[in-house]
């Protein structure tokens, strides 16, 4: 590349010395952890099986960015911090983007700019004369499941799958926009599906629908998934009290999947957890403490709205100043899960995922600026990759580590954000990085972890 030399800078003075500043310290990143990243990625197989999910109807002739290229910018972009598709004007000449993303000349070829990624993401499903590459959201699904099944040595006994949504605020003329009463704006609803700290699934959805919309299909094409690679295994289903329809726990009776999710409170119950929330009370002005008592009954709605009678589990707690009664429904029995362990062990565990969602936000899930929703899909899906690369660094390498539950955005200001001067010659790429980095006993031992 070439090196500009610019004029020297003076600055004040620091006690004897001069403090004087120039353009002239040649190629240098502030990117030098993305290698590690890479190596992730070489473990992972991702990026290259992301890019099987687009399907590429450029003249070949005519293509100097490959669907892979084009999609790794983007994954290790996110990663990187870098939000906006305007971020890759600054970014076309960086190399160690170049290597990530696979470019075989580093340093001399330079990499797709702002608009030819937007022809990338805005691609409407069907061929015109700008928009030749098209994603199969199915083929990324899946991809997602795959991934997940991958991650794990042996079959799990049992597993836990979390469904929440979340808002993303629009301040455009999204396709699908709608004022939300309760997020107070317009937005978009996403479905997120995790187990533990894997990410399964994401679907974007307009705010003029239930927050369990969809959630049916989606957790079918999931367990249909994992029970062809682990037929033996136990599934557990949780969510909040969004979730808590008819329509899915019928299906979960039906397919031997078990459930655990809160329930709306409402005068009825209220009712008949009188006498437990008065004991409840009565601890609490003896012990000058919040007070829990817990009970459970098998509970069936007026209204007809369910099809059978469930078992419910409440929360019966005095507070200070108020009473702070919780349900939740649950097909696990008693004997395996008594209340007071449902309740605080199982069902209250799924406020980790919480944490995942913000995650996602780090990763800019939320920059859903296009103007189609298939567009703003394909930049959820860019996005929960970025999240499978990242958490993949946490899992195969920073296990034992002081940074073992660190969140993405903390793994990128500590590990991957690195000053790096970076040369390229016929034979090898040099990343020299900063003698000053704080962590480089941690990186190297990462090193040798991921190159197993």
């Amino acid at each position: 590349m070439t090196q500009c030399n610019g004029k020297r800078m003076v600055f004040r003075a620091h006690a004897q010395r001069e403090v004087v500043a120039s353009f002239d310290g040649g190629t240098i990143s502030s990117d030098g952890g993305v290698v590690l990243l890479r190596e992730v990625d070489r473990r992972l197989k991702l990026v290259e099986r992301l890019a099987r999910c687009f399907s590429d109807e450029r003249s070949p002739l005519l293509v100097k960015h490959r669907v892979a290229e084009l999609v790794a910018q983007r994954v290790y972009a996110l990663a990187l911090g870098y939000a906006d598709l305007n971020d890759h004007e600054q970014l076309r000449a960086d190399p160690l983007l170049a290597v990530a993303a696979g470019k075989l000349k580093p340093g001399d070829e330079v990499l797709a700019g702002k608009s030819t990624l937007n022809r990338l993401e805005r691609s409407a499903g069907s061929s015109d004369r700008y928009h030749k590459i098209h994603y199969d959201a199915a083929a990324i699904d899946r991809l997602l499941v795959t991934l997940f099944v991958e991650a794990h040595r042996r079959a799990p006994a049992q597993i836990v799958i979390d469904l929440d949504t979340t808002d993303l605020a629009l301040h455009g003329g999204q396709e699908g926009r709608f004022f939300h009463g309760y997020y107070d704006h317009y937005c978009y609803l996403p479905l997120y599906l995790f187990c533990g700290e894997h990410l399964l699934g994401v679907r974007l959805r307009t705010a003029d629908q239930d927050a369990a919309a969809g959630c049916v299909e989606e957790i079918a094409r999931i367990v249909a998934q994992i029970r062809r690679a682990w037929p033996e295994a136990r599934i557990v289903l949780r969510a909040d009290s969004g979730f808590c329809r008819d329509e899915l726990m019928s299906w979960c009776e039906a397919q031997g999947v078990e459930y655990v999710l809160g329930l709306a409170r409402n005068k009825r119950l209220r009712g008949i957890v009188e006498k437990p929330m008065r004991k409840a009370k009565h601890l609490r002005r003896r012990t000058g403490t919040a007070a829990r008592v817990f009970t459970e009954f098998n509970h069936e709605t007026t209204t007809g709205s369910w099809s059978r009678r469930r078992r419910v589990v409440a929360k019966c707690e005095q507070l200070e100043d108020k009473e702070n009664p919780r349900y939740v429904v649950t097909s696990l029995s008693r004997n395996e899960w008594p209340a007071r362990t449902l309740y605080e062990e199982l069902y209250c565990a799924r406020g980790e995922m919480e944490n995942r969602i913000k995650e996602q936000m780090s990763l800019f899930a939320e920059r859903v600026s296009t103007a189609t929703l298939r567009a703003n899909q394909l930049r959820l899906y860019l996005s929960a990759m970025a999240y499978v690369l990242m958490h993949g660094l946490r899992r195969l390498a920073l296990v034992g580590t002081e940074f073992a539950k660190a969140q993405a955005q903390t793994i990128r200001l500590k590990l991957l954000k690195i000053g790096a001067q970076v040369r390229v010659s016929v034979r090898k790429v040099w990343i020299s990085m900063a003698s000053s980095y704080p962590y480089q006993a941690l990186f190297e031992t990462l090193y040798q972890r991921l190159r197993i």
